[in-house]
């Protein structure tokens, strides 16, 4: 019989309860182990174990994650995997869905790198402002290498084509195992101390991570970030970074674009010496032309100050002068006889008795003008009072009483206009056309 308090699941159910709890209680989590059963079908996903001596668990890493690999997963091969567990309801497996896979070697590596990386560049170690300029011009160049790899070859075969003039000088130390680090430090720091080198190199060929963690080393880092000398770093290919690459002044991709980086061309810098020969004989010839202008001018000089030339430049002064003063002298005796004539002419024009006849003229002329101005006065004056004398007689009180009408004063002289102005027995005076009438009001 089936207890009827009890909560009865199904499978299915139970799966999904343990699943979420699985997902709950566990987060994202790392786990080292040894790759089996690894199997890639059609879909593209990964499915593999991890295992070690005593255990294993699946695990699955599907297909947009699996396609990004660094390395080919395969039997044995031991890796540092990053995930979070679930559980799979069909068949009740727990396992572990893969995010990250990596090489258990180098993602060690490479977390010690990116720890290393980040405490240095929080001190400001790797800062822009911190980094020098190289040298326009390099005399004297250090190495610092193995002396039997291929990137002093690279680097003194690049130098000798583009610059052979440059003064290069290899420092032997070893670029990989456990003396190297202390190796490239020291000798790092002896070449900055020795003042002979404008610049310094470091630099190695390419290798796998382990290969390269010499140059990843935290004294090394901090010796380049001091180097009195600019530093430029080369160390491995173009897609291999180093601590070394970021403390340097410069960082190069490969040992041959580091060399090309130091020095110029020899054929852009035997253009570039023609160019300024050329601009400095264009100069030479510039400056030779002024300084034979100023001797022309010099000599021009000098020649005007002799004696014999400054007297004839004297004599042509003075028949200058006279010849000017002719001419003034020939100029003023034409004006003296202009005036002559003139006055001679003024007095021809005043004798006595031409000048009394013109005043009888003009006499003659003038004398009906005032009578004829007398007479327009007189007439315009006449009109002007005619007028006036028609304006009075129109506004004129004896005009009205002229039609039939009288004029009204009371005793005190003022006119009546209105018989509220009247009392009985008063007396009052009519003015008629032909005199005055008195009378009396009742």
């Amino acid at each position: 019989m089936i207890n009827q308090d009890r909560d009865v699941l199904t499978p299915s159910q139970l799966n999904t309860l343990a699943r979420d709890l699985l997902e709950s209680a566990f987060p994202l989590i790392w786990v080292e182990g040894e790759l089996g059963g690894v199997t890639r079908p059609a879909s593209g996903h990964l499915y593999f174990t991890l295992k070690d001596a005593r255990a294993q668990v699946r695990c699955a890493m599907f297909k947009p994650k699996s396609q990004w690999l660094k390395f080919v997963p395969r039997e044995g091969l031991k890796v540092m995997a990053r995930g979070r567990l679930t559980l799979y309801d069909a068949r009740g497996d727990y396992q572990l869905v893969i995010d990250h896979l990596e090489e258990a070697g180098k993602g060690a590596l490479r977390r010690a790198f990116d720890q290393l990386k980040a405490r240095l560049a929080a001190e400001g170690l790797f800062d822009a402002e911190r980094k020098r300029p190289l040298p326009v011009h390099l005399q004297r160049l250090a190495v610092i290498t193995s002396p039997t790899g291929a990137a002093v070859r690279d680097v003194i075969s690049v130098l000798q084509r583009r610059f052979p003039l440059l003064e290069v000088e290899i420092l032997p130390v070893q670029v990989q195992g456990e003396a190297a680090p202390a190796q490239l430090t020291s000798m790092l720091q002896r070449a900055g101390r020795s003042g002979r080198y404008d610049a310094i190199l470091l630099t190695r060929g390419g290798g796998s991570l382990e290969d390269l963690w010499a140059f990843n080393d935290e004294q090394l880092a901090r010796a380049i970030a001091a180097c009195p000398v600019p530093v430029v770093s080369a160390v491995g290919h173009e897609t291999d970074f180093s601590l070394s690459d970021f403390a340097a002044d410069l960082r190069a991709p490969t040992p041959s674009a580091a060399a090309e980086l130091l020095v110029p061309e020899q054929r852009e810098l035997l253009g570039r010496l023609r160019a300024r020969g050329q601009w400095l004989r264009q100069w030479m010839r510039q400056r030779l032309q002024q300084h034979h202008q100023r001797s022309d001018r010099s000599a021009l000089r000098l020649n005007a100050q002799r004696p014999q030339a400054r007297l004839d430049a004297l004599k042509q002064r003075q028949h200058a002068a006279g010849q000017r003063m002719h001419a003034l002298w020939r100029e003023q005796q034409q004006q003296r006889l202009a005036r002559l004539r003139h006055a001679a002419i003024v007095l021809r024009s005043c004798q006595p008795q031409r000048r009394v006849d013109g005043l009888k003229v003009r006499l003659a002329a003038l004398a009906p003008r005032p009578q004829a101005a007398v007479a327009r006065q007189l007439q315009a004056n006449t009109l002007r009072l005619r007028a006036l004398a028609r304006s009075l007689e129109a506004v004129s009180p004896l005009a009205t009483v002229a039609r039939g009408y009288s004029i009204l004063t009371a005793a005190d002289g003022s006119i009546v206009r209105s018989t509220s102005q009247l009392q009985p027995d008063d007396r009052i005076s009519a003015r008629l056309v032909d005199g005055e009438v008195t009378l009396r009001v009742e």
